[in-house]
Order: structure tokens, then sequence, then C-alpha cells
């Protein structure tokens, strides 16, 4: 599978994903949910399209441990929700390495 498509759609699953996961939450109004779930979007799509594009020397899966963490300490700061932030960059950075992993090698 081509590197490029392959990321696109980890990118595109992940950001569903993480999307899903906040759409039952309550927010003030209509507009900082769509808001929050666009920055939640955008973040993890991005997050899951760059890890298998950043080739270090290191296993995939320590790639998107260190792509989770980094990519979304900035937004939990922000939002003060560091566990399930932080938690979620971390987990979906690690699974998209493994995934990675075993479809490009």
């Amino acid at each position: 599978m081509d590197r490029i498509l392959f990321a696109l759609l980890c990118g595109l699953a992940f950001g569903i994903l993480d999307v899903a996961v906040m759409i039952p939450m309550k927010f003030e109004n209509r507009r900082k949910k769509y808001e929050a779930l666009s920055s939640a979007f955008i973040e993890r799509f991005m997050l899951g399209f760059l890890i298998p594009l950043v080739r270090l020397k290191i296993h995939p899966a320590l790639t998107g441990l260190i792509l989770g963490v980094g990519l979304s300490v900035p937004t939990a700061l922000i939002t003060r929700a560091y566990a399930p932030i932080i938690g979620i960059g971390i987990v979906g950075g690690v699974v998209i390495g493994f995934i990675t992993r075993a479809v490009m090698g």
C-alpha cells in the first residue's frame, strides 16, 4: 500500500474515532462544541497522518508514543484535561505505530 494513502487512512480513522468519543460530551453552546470537535479532529488526523510518514530509526510504536505525547501536550495544557487528551494521544499513537509496522514493514 502507498505510504501516503495509508497515512491518510490512519489520520481519518483516528480523527473520526476521537470525535465519536467526544460527541456525547456537554458544551456551553453549539458553537463551542463545533470548535472542540473540529479542533480534536484536526489534531488527531495530523497525529495519525504523521506517524506512518515519520521514519526514525526506532520501532514505529515508539515514534507513535513520542508524537502522541508531543502533539497532545499543548492541547492538554490549554484545556487542563491532561489525562484524557494525553492518554488518547499515547494509546492512539502506539496503536497506529504497531499497525504501521504490520502494514508497511
